[in-house]
């Protein structure tokens, strides 16, 4: 194994004097409710706090793996963590910007719940005197009626106070308007923070920034229902360096499910990440140290060419998701793919992964390599193609190609995958069927 962290051997980094100033330091802290008071908090005792997750898809992704890192520093402090999967507020969905959210039936929201409890599960630890615990909002709605959700709760909501909410607002200006379904969801998320703290003590809550209208939804019910001041911290919404929306592309998000998104896919999305964007993620996804940072902030500045940085962010995150031996697995497969280690030694499931990611065509094993250059955009026609080829830059699975017309099939590995290399770093994949 190498040296990066897991959540076993994670520690709080010893050069902070508090969780709050380190939170502060990692850019996690975008807007809270107030940071003394909050500061002597987490100071003090242990605190109870929760972060809550819906089961709007069959999994999360990095926007919650945010989420989930916070906890674990907090819990890693010594602070007791509240893990919400809402199986009621999963039901219904907070508002999005543009459009009402598909509901889902009962039964798919109870199997995501199951594998969104299993996701947080792996980022927390549930032993000790601060051992974790997973709850489900479903619990304390359910036996709710109408008429006692208006009369018990609802009265402490103004509605022009919910109307100003900037997700409330978005859409009440829209083409789409909102429905009276997606407009209580921040009275639901207030009850959840009201519960937790009639249950555990609960007296901190987390999540995005876009979600601070909900957070404080539960500290203003618990100060008129309970006269207590409880507590809300809105991470910011991590952005690229240039404006874009961080771990998106083209409407595709970077899930934390293998089976959605491979740990091969998963490992070269953090090697991928920009220079100016890698240390700011190094502090939010990583449990290196202030001064082990600032070693990589000084290698990007020196010598951004070896990507350190990077490699230490891909190696670190998709461990921590992942697990060692899928780590070691995409780095292999990332060596293999462009000629510094052994194609044939990779897994099939792996290397499939990682040609996938690739441009890649399926093609019959008589297809000729001119040909499968063509079909995979390598080459923008067959002259081209065979000019590459007789020039010595073409490669079937790291070996020079020495005929355009020689059939690709006759180099695939077994299951029928080639590797397609044009010069040292242009890729593509040809599945022989």
């Amino acid at each position: 194994m190498s040296e990066s962290a897991t959540l076993e051997t994670q520690a709080i980094d010893p050069s902070f004097d508090d969780i709050w100033d380190e939170l502060v330091w990692r850019g996690l802290v975008h807007v809270s409710t107030d940071e003394a008071a909050l500061k002597e908090l987490l100071a003090g005792g242990p605190v109870t706090y929760y972060c809550g997750f819906d089961p709007t898809a069959a999994s999360l992704h990095l926007g919650h793996l945010v989420q989930l890192l916070t906890m674990r520093r907090l819990q890693l402090a010594g602070h007791k963590p509240l893990g919400l999967v809402g199986g009621s507020t999963g039901l219904i969905g907070d508002p999005r910007p543009t459009a009402e959210r598909t509901l889902n039936t009962r039964e798919t929201v109870a199997e995501w719940v199951r594998s969104l409890q299993g996701q947080v599960s792996k980022y927390l630890s549930f032993e000790g005197d601060n051992a974790a615990r997973l709850v489900n909002n479903l619990d304390w709605t359910a036996p709710l009626s109408a008429i006692d959700f208006l009369r018990e709760i609802g009265k402490h909501f103004r509605v022009g106070t919910m109307l100003k909410k900037d997700a409330v607002s978005a859409r009440l200006n829209s083409d789409e308007g909102i429905s009276y379904t997606e407009f209580s969801y921040q009275i639901l998320q207030g009850l959840d923070f009201l519960e937790l703290y009639r249950q555990y003590g609960c007296v901190l809550q987390t999540g995005g920034s876009d979600q601070w209208g909900n957070l404080t939804s539960g500290t203003e019910l618990i100060r008129k229902v309970e006269g207590a001041h409880v507590h809300a911290i809105g991470t910011p919404l991590i952005t690229n360096s240039d404006g874009t929306k961080f771990g998106k592309s083209e409407g595709n998000a970077i899930w934390i499910d293998a089976e959605l998104t491979s740990p091969y896919a998963f490992y070269q999305f953090w090697v991928n990440t920009d220079d100016a964007d890698v240390i700011s993620r190094l502090k939010v996804f990583t449990f290196l140290t202030r001064d082990e940072i600032a070693e990589y902030e000084h290698k990007v500045a020196d010598e951004p060419f070896r990507r350190e940085a990077q490699l230490r962010l891909a190696r670190d995150v998709t461990t921590l998701v992942h697990g060692v031996e899928q780590t070691e697995a995409a780095i292999a497969a990332a060596e293999a793919l462009f000629g510094q280690g052994d194609l044939a030694s990779l897994d099939r499931a792996t290397l499939e992964s990682a040609l996938r990611e690739l441009p890649n065509t399926t093609t019959a094993p008589g297809t000729t390599i001119a040909q499968a250059l063509a079909d995979t955009g390598l080459t923008k026609s067959l002259g081209e193609a065979r000019r590459a080829v007789a020039q010595g830059g073409v490669y079937t699975n790291n070996a020079k190609a020495e005929d355009a017309d020689a059939p690709i099939g006759g180099a695939a590995l077994p299951g029928g995958m080639v590797v397609l290399r044009r010069g040292k770093k242009t890729l593509a994949g040809v599945f022989v069927e």
